[in-house]
């Protein structure tokens, strides 16, 4: 039983297929910045609400503290989330495939968007965000991470 919380074998498809989904999601986030000019890169917004240092006028830090931390974050979460898929699948909930990569999409985009309304609401010094564009794109980028990642995972070990 502990080897299917612990995949010693399959740690590395695991955390290969995180890290590709995250990446995703990354140039999703940054390409919705570049084109509308008002969507924030979650990695740099998180760096920023973990370390609270959001600028002084509300702004996101570009402090190289800052941005590490909320890169090496972001990466650990969506390796995190790969391995909380893994799992499922292990105890028979669904299998690495589309309509699993769809679902788990939804559910992550969902998730994210729970999260992020409430990190920001408790946040004593939450950077200055428009929310109604922030939220939807995060939404979008989770969606992204989940498809990409369970896609990855489903190559990796040869279901597609």
């Amino acid at each position: 039983m502990a080897n299917q919380f612990i995949p010693v074998n399959e740690l590395p498809v695991i955390a290969l297929s995180g890290l590709i989904g995250t990446t995703v999601m990354a140039v999703v986030m940054y390409g919705l910045a570049f084109i509308t000019d008002r969507v924030m890169p979650v990695a740099r917004v998180l760096g920023t609400m973990i370390t609270c240092q959001t600028t002084d006028d509300g702004g996101l830090s570009d402090s190289r503290t800052s941005v590490i931390v909320g890169i090496l974050i972001h990466y650990a979460v969506g390796i995190i989330f790969a391995y909380f898929y893994h799992i499922l699948w292990t105890f028979g909930i669904g299998e690495p495939g589309f309509w699993n990569g769809i679902l788990f999409g939804l559910i992550s985009g969902i998730f994210a968007v729970i999260f992020w309304f409430t990190f920001i609401a408790i946040h004593p010094y939450p950077p200055q965000i428009s929310l109604k564009d922030y939220i939807p794109a995060l939404f979008l980028g989770h969606f992204v991470f989940a498809s990409v990642t369970v896609a990855a995972y489903a190559f990796l070990v040869g279901k597609i």
